[in-house]
């Protein structure tokens, strides 16, 4: 039985602050690992994004600083500078109820105002491992009286290499701590860590299986990787995302991709870990406000992001495991919101797929792309007995891919023949330019600069220039998108940017 905040002894004052900001109740995650923290209890938590970690360790530090004491008494270690901001603006949150004092320090601001703020012995630091050990080596950190180290993520840590400096910051610190640990997935180099670093550690786990079953719908869609961008693009077109993150690989993939979707029209920007400081806040800011549509990020740079009314997710890239694929496709369906996950499968990614369903046992929704360029649904057929039949119906109407490669006005009249009246128009005299444009994908040997230019002069893109990043809160309602309805989150206030 859910039990309130004060129950599990959260102090009324934050009791009070949380029931400001609605809520009311405690995660599974802050029901279990809460006691135990403000038991003094070191803790090993493992719980995937989106459940509430965040203020599971919060909430039990903000409680044991003393705020009239002048020393740093807490740290939390972040694997990137999006996380540590995202905790700051948490703890912040908390920090009014008994003034207490908080520096993030990660790299891209500027060192010598954070050295300014560490003479002043801030209660609580939250950074990324680089900089903090920077300050230890300047002799601008000290740590000799922290009470408290959390390890978020650490699993992202052991993925970005930093283990070995959180090992240097962690023998800085006296031992009578008391260390919390969270992490999405427990590879043994963490176990290792944990062991030697905590004392008698209580185990938290908590299943990630509602994140992806109960709020998230799951689809599949068959694809080769030379069709994978037109068949994103399709996708983009045919569900008319509110916000939507694009999961690739790589950060040059992230890159490419994102280079091909602004060529064709479309509001989107990269987000990895080769972007200056001022340049990733700049994106995120963007894509809080719902200026930026499309975000594509790799898996690390996306890492514990949280931003309200994000309704899909893409992974044009197909993770390698359930876990990763768990941590994406929570970025959507958060909050008690219903969201959309969308999977690209290649021939070669099969595995890779059968892999995760068996792991947390879930069957999606399977479309396949047919030669046309059309996304359609399967049935009770094997999608390689299906793949000859698929018809053009998810818009309008049927066409023979017999013309494929061969002529522009098949491809013209595909992007065109969806279902919306007066969009034909647009495309006169244009099919010569689309010759090569089906089938296209990032990177291929025959991409000789003339593709960009011929997407962009596409339907899909012709129908996306319109697009304001001044939303006027109208939200579209009521267009087929050929995969099944339409879910768009209308939270925060926010709505679709009109179209023509």
């Amino acid at each position: 039985m859910s039990q309130s905040f004060a129950e599990i002894g959260i102090r009324q004052e934050y009791v009070e602050l949380l029931m400001r900001g609605g809520l009311t109740v405690p995660t599974p995650v802050q029901n279990a690992a809460i006691p135990l923290l403000l038991a003094g209890k070191d803790v090993i938590a493992q719980a995937q994004t989106g459940t509430g970690k965040t203020l599971a360790f919060l909430l039990p530090m903000m409680e044991r600083i003393r705020a009239d004491r002048q020393a740093t008494q807490a740290m939390i270690i972040t694997p990137t500078r999006e996380l540590a901001i995202q905790i700051t603006a948490e703890a912040q949150k908390l920090a009014s109820v008994d003034g207490i004092k908080i520096l993030a320090a990660y790299g891209g601001q500027d060192v010598e105002g954070q050295i300014r703020k560490l003479k002043g012995s801030p209660h609580l630091i939250i950074g990324t491992p680089g900089r903090l050990l920077d300050h230890l080596r300047r002799g601008t950190l000290r740590l000799d009286e922290v009470k408290a180290f959390v390890l978020d993520e650490a699993d992202q840590m052991l993925d970005m290499g930093f283990l070995s400096e959180v090992e240097v910051i962690l023998d800085q610190i006296p031992r009578n701590r008391q260390t919390m640990l969270f992490s999405a997935t427990m590879p043994d180099a963490i176990k290792r860590l944990a062991s030697r670093y905590m004392r008698d550690p209580e185990d938290v786990r908590i299943a990630g299986k509602r994140i992806t079953v109960d709020d998230t719908r799951q689809l599949v869609v068959e694809t080769t990787d030379r069709a994978k961008l037109q068949t994103l693009l399709t996708l983009v077109e045919r569900f008319q995302p509110y916000l939507a993150v694009i999961f690739c690989r790589t950060k040059l993939r992230a890159k490419k991709l994102t280079e091909s979707l602004i060529s064709a029209g479309l509001n989107a920007d990269e987000l990895h870990g080769d972007l200056s400081q001022a340049k990733r806040e700049l994106v995120m800011k963007r894509f809080r406000n719902a200026k930026l549509q499309l975000l594509v990020a790799t898996d690390v740079a996306a890492r514990g992001l949280d931003v309200e009314g994000v309704t899909h997710v893409f992974n044009y890239d197909i993770p390698h495991d359930a876990d990763s694929y768990i941590h994406r496709i929570g970025r959507t369906g958060r909050a008690g919101q219903t969201g959309v996950a969308v999977t690209l499968v290649a021939p070669r990614d099969r595995m890779h797929l059968e892999q995760i369903q068996r792991r947390i046992g879930f069957t999606p929704e399977l479309f396949v792309t047919g030669e046309d360029g059309q996304v359609t649904k399967l049935g009770g057929k094997s999608s390689r007995g299906r793949r000859n039949e698929v018809a053009a119906g998810s818009g309008g109407n049927k066409r023979s891919s017999g013309n494929r490669g061969r002529g522009g006005s098949d491809r013209n009249e595909e992007m065109n023949g969806r279902g919306r009246s007066g969009r034909s128009g647009r495309n006169d005299g244009r099919a010569a330019r689309n010759d090569e444009r089906a089938g296209r994908s990032m990177g291929t040997a025959r991409n000789d600069g003339r593709s960009d230019r011929s997407r962009s002069r596409s339907g899909v893109i012709a129908s996306n220039r319109s697009r304001t990043e001044g939303s006027n809160g109208n939200e579209k309602s009521g267009r087929s998108s050929g995969l099944g309805s339409n879910q768009r989150s209308k939270s925060g206030g926010r709505g679709r940017n009109p179209r023509p």
